[in-house]
C-alpha cells in the first residue's frame, strides 16, 4: 500500500512507450561531477537515474542531518540542478535519484529554491518516504520483528542503544507511483539501486509487476548501470590499456524495449568502451548467489542472462527470467562500534622493508608495553604486500615501502594513546624514515553494518508529488 499526499494536480492520461533510454548519471557518492549533464546534453535520453547512497553513507546522512535538521541528503544535487533544470526543460526527460538520503523532504526544497532562483516553473517534484525505521525500533520489537543479523543471527537488541541508521530498501513501486502522479523528478530515500531504473521502465511500459521475467530483467538493467562508468570501461580488469580516453569517459545508457530486451550503450564522441567484457564484469558485482539475485521487486535469475555485441559500443541483453518477490524486505542498519586510527611512516632503501617491518615490531611493543588492548591493530607494507597479503613473494630490493598501521578499539583514550607512540618512532627506531604528515592521527567512529529483514506489511512506502 502507497500513502499519497493529496495532489493538487490531476495525472493526465500516459500514453506507453515502446522504447525509452534511461541513462546512468551517477554511480556514487562523489563521482564524477559533470557525468550527469554530459548524459543530458551530449545525446537524446528519457531519464536520468542517479544512485548516490551505500550502505555507510545512509549513516553519515544521518550524523550531518542530526547536527543540521536542513542537511542529511547529497548536497551535490542542488549545484547540480542549477545546470540540469534548464536542460530538463528544454530536453523534456525525468530524473530518479536516491540521493534524498535520510531527509528527502529538504532536498525537494533545496532543488524548488535552485528552480524558484533561475525562474523556472511546472516543476514537479516526487518524494519518496518511510524507509527510515530508526524511531519504530523498539515497537518493531514488541510486534515481534527480530531484525535478527543476516551474517550473525544476533538480536537486533545488543545494538539498540547504539543504532545510527534503520532503512528500509524499498523497490520500484513507488517511484512508479511518483512518475504516475506526473512527478519530473523523483527523490527517494533508501530504494534499491536497481530500482532508480525498473521503476520507468514499469510506468513507461505499463508492466505487470507481477510479471516476474520483465521485473528480472529491469532488474538486470539496473544492475548494469547502477555503478556509472563501471559498466563502461572504467575499472575495466581485462584489456584496460585499450579502453579509448577514459579520461572522457561516457557513462552508460539503457535503451530499454517493451518486451523485456534492452541494450546497454553510451552517447556517440564519448570516452570509455561498452562491450560484452565491460558488462559481463558489472553483472557480476554484489551479486551472492547468481540464481537467486533477490530485490524487493522480484528474484532475478542472472544464469539466463544472454548478451550479445550488436555494434561499436552497443551490448544486446536479453533472454533473462525472475521468479516472484519475497515477503521481506531487506532493512540496512549502522551503528555505533568504537573508534579507530590508522598512520604511516614511509621508509626507504636500503633494506626498505627490513626497516619497515622492524618499526612494526618496536611499535607493537611498545603498546603492549604500554598494556593497550586494541580489538584489532592491522599492519600493512604499501608497494609490498597492502593488495595481496601473504601471496606475495618476499622482495628485499624494495626502493621504498610505507609503512600503515591501523587499530580499534572501543575505547577512545585507547587510541588517543596509540596515536602518540608514532612520532617518535622517527628518532627511535629504523632509519631512513619519512612520510610521517597531519600530526598525530585522530579517533574516528568506528561504523559498523547490521543487515536484516522486515515482513513488507510492516513498512509503507510515502509518496508526496508537489510542484511550483
Amino acid at each position: 500500500m502507497l500513502v499519497l499526499s493529496p495532489s493538487k494536480n490531476t495525472t493526465k492520461e500516459y500514453l506507453m512507450k515502446d522504447t525509452i533510454r534511461i541513462a546512468s548519471g551517477q554511480g556514487f557518492w562523489g563521482d564524477l561531477i559533470d557525468a550527469p549533464v554530459h548524459q543530458a546534453s551530449k545525446g537524446p535520453i528519457d531519464y536520468l537515474m542517479m544512485d548516490y547512497l551505500a550502505e555507510v553513507t545512509m549513516s553519515i546522512l544521518q550524523k550531518q542531518k542530526l547536527k543540521d535538521p536542513a542537511f542529511g541528503y547529497a548536497r551535490d544535487i542542488p549545484p547540480l540542478m542549477n545546470r540540469l533544470l534548464p536542460l530538463i526543460k528544454e530536453k523534456k526527460f525525468k530524473v530518479v535519484t536516491n540521493g534524498g538520503g535520510v531527509n528527502p523532504l529538504a532536498c525537494r526544497d533545496a532543488v524548488f529554491a535552485v528552480a524558484k532562483k533561475l525562474g523556472i516553473s511546472g516543476l514537479k517534484i516526487g518524494v519518496v518516504m518511510g524507509d527510515n525505521i530508526l524511531d519504530n525500533i523498539d515497537s518493531l520489537i514488541k510486534e515481534g520483528v527480530t531484525l535478527n543479523n543476516m551474517e550473525t543471527g544476533e538480536s537486533v537488541v545488543t545494538v539498540k542503544e547504539k543504532l545510527l541508521s534503520a532503512n528500509v530498501y524499498f523497490g520500484a513501486a513507488p517511484i512508479v507511483e511518483a512518475l504516475k502522479q506526473g512527478a519530473d523528478i523523483v527523490i527517494t530515500g533508501r530504494v534499491t539501486d536497481t530500482g532508480l531504473t525498473l521503476g520507468p521502465m514499469i510506468h513507461e511500459f505499463g508492466w505487470s509487476m507481477n510479471d516476474w521475467n520483465k521485473m528480472a530483467a529491469g532488474t538486470v538493467a539496473g544492475h548494469i548501470i547502477e555503478c556509472g562508468g563501471q559498466a563502461s570501461g572504467g575499472n575495466f580488469l581485462g584489456d584496460w590499456e585499450s579502453v579509448p580516453d577514459l579520461a572522457r569517459i561516457g557513462f552508460p545508457i539503457v535503451e530499454a524495449h517493451k518486451d523485456g530486451t534492452f541494450y546497454i550503450t553510451k552517447h556517440d564522441n564519448t570516452g570509455g568502451l561498452v562491450s560484452n567484457e565491460t558488462v559481463s564484469e558489472q553483472l557480476l558485482y554484489e551479486i551472492g548467489d547468481p540464481k537467486d539475485y533477490i530485490t524487493p521487486d522480484c528474484i532475478a535469475d542472472f544464469t539466463s542472462i544472454h548478451l550479445e555485441a550488436a555494434g561499436k559500443d552497443r551490448v544486446k541483453v536479453y533472454g533473462i527470467t525472475g521468479l516472484p518477490a519475497t515477503e521481506f524486505y531487506k532493512v540496512s542498519m549502522s551503528y555505533d562500534d568504537g573508534f579507530s586510527a590508522f598512520t604511516t611512516l614511509t621508509y626507504s632503501a636500503p633494506e626498505a622493508l627490513k626497516k619497515a617491518e622492524a618499526g612494526d615490531r618496536i611499535l607493537r611493543t611498545r603498546l603492549d608495553d604500554l598494556g593497550l588492548k586494541f580489538e584489532e591493530i592491522r599492519t600493512e607494507f604499501l608497494g609490498y604486500n597492502s593488495c595481496h597479503g601473504p601471496l606475495v613473494k618476499r622482495r628485499d630490493d624494495l626502493s621504498e615501502v610505507v609503512l600503515r598501521v591501523g587499530v580499534r578499539s572501543k575505547e577512545k583514550a585507547t587510541i588517543e594513546r596509540f596515536s602518540k607512540e608514532i612520532a617518535p618512532l622517527i628518532l627511535t627506531g629504523p632509519p631512513s624514515v619519512t612520510g610521517f604528515a597531519g600530526g598525530r592521527p585522530k579517533p574516528s567512529d568506528v561504523v559498523a553494518y547490521w543487515p536484516a529483514l522486515i515482513p513488507k506489511k510492516k513498512v509503507t512506502p510515502v509518496v508526496i508529488v508537489e510542484g511550483i
